[in-house]
């Protein structure tokens, strides 16, 4: 016994009688879980199965959550997840179902844009549409052109905006396999299933597309549709877009971004743009002005550290509220004007570097004894070494160890 089918004609809040007829425990589709789930199958069902590229329906049976619904060997098969109690109150017997409307709405909305958009880019640029994907965020058709320009797709847009406000009926012919040939498809239909009928969707004036999906009942019920753009893919065009209700909180969302940017630039709303290049702009000078003084304070630093390795061999000195990165800066520029191994401490990162300005000296080997004993990472060359430490207090043993370190003609003993 195969699954009657009512999803094309029921669209109601109101709960509907079914008979659970089988149920079995499988491994849910990847996508949704590893855990097991029930399929079930009903003697009818008003739920939508995923296809032509039409998520499917959600909603529930006797309270239980649907997580999915697909065709299976002419079988419309129910996916719900088990445990707290749905096994009992999904076995064979009556079921209560309820669908969820919005969902339903919302991608009969989608899909019906997505064939009035695609008639109306092959009326004007002769691009045929040769995949779509209704999803998400992201909805999109890929059609036949390599390029679409943005005055074109304003012009599609406007296009479809006369459309759906002309309130054109959308309606649903069901032909046997040997008469859909009588309509003008938009897209060469091969009924290799050889079904009994061929459900036929036209827009009218519009367009009459073989289609297997959901629809409403007139463009106007569309509501709205807004191409975002389009890319090159593949050698094609993928056109991004957007239909009905959904565009409602799309909007809430943009606006509070828009009052938000508003109030901290103390811009106009309508100049946020505007606002928002001139601030990046402002905050790249900032930015510039910042560096040439944070190099200023580095040169200043590193003056300094010259002095102080003035006849010295060895020099260890610590910095707070300095980043390693900055620290590395400050003693490469120092040991260039000084032939003094520098030893230098981040406090805050627990981190040091040492340079040496003498290639005969192996700063690596010099400080190893002590960075084994105390260090945690570390590792460089003959004249930089790199390390990092578990604690401030071992730093500071290790910096008092190194500071010791003496000196004969330049040949650590």
């Amino acid at each position: 016994m195969q699954t009657e089918r009512l999803y094309y004609d029921y669209f109601s809040k109101e709960s509907f009688k079914a008979e659970i007829i089988d149920f079995s425990i499988e491994k849910l589709p990847e996508q949704a879980s590893k855990e097991n789930c029930f399929q079930v199958i009903l003697d009818k069902t008003i739920f939508y199965p995923e296809g032509g590229g039409q998520p499917a329906d959600r909603g529930s049976i006797n309270g239980i959550a649907i997580l999915d619904v697909q065709e299976k060997d002419g079988n419309i098969i129910h996916l719900m997840r088990s445990g707290n109690g749905a096994d009992e109150l999904l076995k064979p017997g009556p079921a209560e179902l309820l669908l969820d409307v919005r969902r339903r709405r919302d991608f009969s909305q989608l899909h019906t844009a997505q064939h009035l958009l695609s008639a109306i880019v092959l009326r004007m640029m002769g691009a045929a549409t040769v995949s779509m994907h209704l999803g998400g965020a992201n909805n999109t058709i890929d059609v036949d052109i390599a390029e679409i320009g943005e005055e074109m797709l304003l012009a599609i847009e406007e296009t479809a905006a006369d459309a759906i406000e002309e309130n054109l009926s959308v309606t649903c012919h069901l032909c046997p396999p040997e008469d859909f040939s009588q309509f003008n498809l938009r897209k060469q239909f091969n009924n290799k299933d050889n079904d009994e009928v061929v459900r036929i969707m036209e827009i009218q004036g519009q367009d009459f597309s073989a289609c297997c999906g959901t629809h409403v009942k007139s463009t106007a019920e569309i509501g709205l549709l807004l191409i975002y753009g389009a890319e090159r893919y593949k050698g094609k065009s993928r056109i991004s877009f957007s239909a009905g209700r959904r565009l409602h909180s799309d909007s809430r969302i943009l606006r509070q971004n828009a009052l938000s940017i508003s109030k901290n630039l103390s811009v106009p709303i309508n100049e946020t743009a505007k606002g928002l290049i001139d601030y990046i702009a402002k905050n790249k000078e900032s930015e510039k002005r910042l560096k040439a003084l944070e190099e200023i304070i580095r040169k200043q630093k590193a003056e300094t550290l010259i002095k102080k390795a003035a006849g010295k061999d060895l020099v260890t000195e610590s910095y707070y509220g300095i980043e390693i990165n900055e620290l590395i800066d400050i003693g490469r520029i120092a040991v260039k004007q000084c032939s003094c191994i520098l030893v230098l401490a981040t406090e805050d990162e627990k981190k040091i570097a040492a340079f040496s300005p003498d290639k005969n000296i192996d700063i690596k080997a010099l400080l190893g004894n002590a960075f084994d004993k105390w260090g945690e990472k570390g590792g460089g060359s003959q004249t930089f070494f790199q390390g990092s430490f578990a604690t401030t207090e071992n730093m500071n043993a290790f910096l008092s160890e190194a500071g010791s370190i003496q000196f004969l003609n330049k040949e650590p003993v």
